[in-house]
């Protein structure tokens, strides 16, 4: 299976939930793109799958889970963090962290 396996997974996710589908088909159709790019240990089709289910889970009201999903991915990165694929990820953290940080303070 290639990368495009991956990227393939992930768009049809995106697919099914702008109106082709069911969320619950497009969160299978999204951990099956994590789950190939994780097998070929393509980090950067990991980071795109794990952002796309996160902001499912985000919309579901699933913050944790997607914080618990994302967070450890994006950690794994080192550099590139001016690449639009980690602000995307940065961004959705953040937004997903909100809540937490208000309730510290």
């Amino acid at each position: 299976m290639s990368a495009r396996a991956a990227k393939l997974h992930r768009l049809r996710g995106e697919a099914l939930l702008a109106g082709a589908g069911t969320a619950s088909e497009a969160e299978t159709a999204m951990q099956q793109s994590i789950d190939v790019a994780r097998r070929q240990n393509a980090k950067s089709w990991e980071l795109r799958g794990a952002t796309s289910l996160a902001r499912l889970r985000r919309q579901q009201g699933r913050r944790e889970e997607a914080i618990a999903l994302l967070a450890p991915i994006y950690t794994w990165f080192t550099e590139g963090f001016d690449t639009a694929d980690l602000k995307e990820a940065r961004t959705l953290l953040d937004k997903l962290t909100e809540p937490a940080i208000a309730a510290e303070g």
